[in-house]
């Protein structure tokens, strides 16, 4: 078959690369209709990787067709229409049954596509393992469109929403309007929010925010017109969605008292100064981490289906996959107001 291989910073082919196989009883073969790519896909193309590993398919983010099935899958049958959880777990403890992943009793938590050790849906075809959990058939009502976008970057906005302690008639900020983070302001209206303040330093990317009802801010001058905004208030919950050092700072410095800020951008720092003064007497809340998929698919399934959630509104570019190198670098270069990008298989 072929897929996109990481070869090095920048560095992304498509090439000829061996057929998934059963490796286990409770595996499935997924051939790729629709892959996706992540902002944290970013991270492995310019060099900053999750492993040292080269040569390994990238990306975490698929729908397709169940082609093949082990014998001690039960749910599923050649022919489903199905997606994939960007977040892979054993499917057999507690936690994994109860959606939490991050605390899978067996230490198999992971990840497509970010080494050797679990090759990635950027590929004509997909080895799934624990198929019956880390794959669910594509609900009814539901484009595939929208199914790709609960395969990782819907369910992280809404974790990252739902950390955020949101209540209604809450003074809400998401910062960074990745894909993830213009979900993150859509979903926050849903959760309640009576106003966003939606941070970029991107001007088109401010714009599609204001469309969506929300306040749009250039980051140089957030903390400046939120406090005037605010009578100095400042901010009940925060979403920071980029993960860089510089964006977590400011989240923390536009949060109010008693205010949360929940962090869902991939932070690759060896050190973080953190302003524990401030942060202390505010009371402030902090949560970081990443988000355990299926946990979130009950509440965003009913959500899509009744049209209060669009996340497919933000695909701007659909390419085969065999130009998924000059996907990596249009996303890279935010070139032709790239946002969300596309492979079909």
């Amino acid at each position: 078959m072929k897929a996109l291989l990481y070869q090095g910073a920048r560095d992304i082919r498509f090439e000829s690369f061996p057929d998934p196989t059963l490796a286990d009883d409770r595996d499935a073969i997924v051939r790729m209709s629709k892959c996706g790519i992540c902002g944290s896909d970013l991270h492995i193309y310019q060099g900053h990787g999750f492993s040292p590993d080269f040569g390994f398919c990238v990306g975490h983010e698929a729908v397709g067709e169940v082609v093949e099935v082990g014998r001690g899958v039960k749910q599923l049958k050649p022919g489903d229409k199905v997606m994939l959880s960007a977040a892979v777990g054993c499917g057999a403890c507690a936690s994994c049954l109860a959606g939490e992943i991050n605390r899978c009793a067996n230490h198999a938590a992971s990840c497509y596509g970010l080494s050797h050790k679990l090759e990635g849906c950027q590929a004509e075809a997909i080895r799934v393992p624990a198929a019956d959990f880390n794959v669910a058939k594509i609900p009814e009502g539901l484009t595939e469109d929208q199914a790709l976008m609960l395969t990782d970057n819907l369910p992280t906005a809404w974790h990252g929403l739902r950390h955020a302690d949101i209540r209604p008639g809450s003074t809400v900020a998401v910062v960074g309007l990745g894909p993830i983070g213009l979900m993150a302001v859509e979903g926050a209206f849903v959760l309640g929010a009576a106003r966003v303040f939606a941070i970029d330093l991107v001007p088109e990317r401010r714009a599609i925010a204001a469309s969506l009802g929300a306040i749009a801010l250039d980051a140089k001058d957030a903390q400046a017109q939120i406090a005037e905004a605010t009578h100095g208030e400042m901010c009940d919950s925060v979403v920071e969605a980029v993960g860089a050092d510089a964006t977590i700072t400011l989240s923390l410095k536009i949060a109010g008292r008693m205010g949360t800020v929940s962090v869902i951008g991939v932070n690759q720092s060896r050190s973080f100064d953190f302003p524990m003064g401030v942060s202390f007497m505010k009371n402030v809340t902090f949560r970081i981490g990443t988000c355990s998929v299926p946990r979130w698919w009950p509440e965003l399934i009913p959500l899509i289906q009744a049209g209060k959630l669009k996340p497919e509104r933000h695909i701007t570019h659909v390419m085969p996959l065999s130009e998924g190198a000059e996907a990596y670098r249009m996303f890279d270069a935010r070139e032709a107001g790239a946002l969300k990008m596309v492979m079909t298989g």
